[in-house]
């Protein structure tokens, strides 16, 4: 008798395999039988693996390692897609839920549509390119290390805490495919414990809606030749025009101390 957990049916879902390119319907499938069969599918050979009809999975593509493993998602994935990621190219047809890279190592995961809170939380390494608009506390914790460093580009509008305890890589907000034109580009408290890596916002922000953590600068030459591939990258993955996202000076966000908070916690 098949077993039905939260309206999903936990069996595993039939995997139809061309050449090295494997198809799985998840329509109905429980996240963890969905994730066990893509995870099968890599290590039987596949090289591409397409998702059809995603509702709401969770965990696609964690914990995946493999820079010529390709997912394709058409749907919407759940939460902690690409989480601990170290590798792959992840695909989304539309628009995506929370925790996008969450603590991702290595890879690139682009998003045609939305995505939720948290993306990029604690972030490693790769690059997240999203189309549209985001939540709350987008690049919270997004750190570097050596030559690893982590790049989130959103192509919409973002919410509160945008950049929230960044401790390095890059993130951009562009503000150029939106559903919410009447909207700020950013919501209040950006950069709030921002102690490392860079934020570019594509326009103008209040002195208000930036983190005291943060110094305003407007982007000068050198920055834009650090900005330029990113943004070069998001247009041609996205069909936007780059001389159209240059066209808006962008703002630069840095921190003033690495240890923002260090005399609330530490005598010195």
């Amino acid at each position: 008798m098949t077993k039905i957990i939260e309206g999903y049916l936990k069996v595993a879902p039939a995997v139809m395999f061309d050449g090295d390119v494997a198809t799985i319907d998840s329509q109905s499938v429980y996240y963890r039988q969905l994730n066990e069969a893509v995870r099968d599918a890599i290590a039987a050979g596949a090289k591409t693996v397409r998702l059809t009809r995603v509702n709401g999975q969770r965990y696609i593509g964690t914990g995946v390692a493999g820079s010529d493993v390709r997912i394709e998602i058409d749907g919407v994935p759940g939460s902690d897609m690409a989480m601990f990621m170290d590798g792959p190219t992840v695909v989304v047809s539309g628009n995506a839920q929370d925790g996008v890279g969450n603590t991702m190592n290595a890879g690139r995961v682009i998003i045609n549509g939305d995505a939720g809170d948290v993306i990029g939380y604690g972030m490693r390494g790769g690059t997240v390119l999203i189309r549209g608009d985001v939540g709350y506390r987008v690049g919270i914790h997004m750190k570097a290390y050596e030559s690893m460093r982590p790049t989130v580009v959103c192509g919409g509008k973002a919410r509160d805490f945008f950049g929230e305890y960044m401790a390095g890589g890059m993130l951009v907000l562009l503000g150029m495919d939106t559903q919410f034109p009447d909207q700020p580009l950013v919501g209040s408290f950006c950069g709030t414990g921002m102690h490392g890596g860079v934020i570019y916002l594509r326009g103008s922000v209040e002195e208000w809606q930036i983190g005291k953590e943060c110094g305003i600068f407007i982007a000068d030459e050198a920055d834009m030749v650090e900005l330029g591939p990113v943004l070069k990258d998001w247009c041609e993955t996205f069909g936007r025009d780059y001389d159209e996202a240059v066209s808006v000076p962008f703002t630069k966000l840095v921190p003033v101390s690495h240890r923002p908070y260090g005399k609330l916690y530490a005598p010195m």
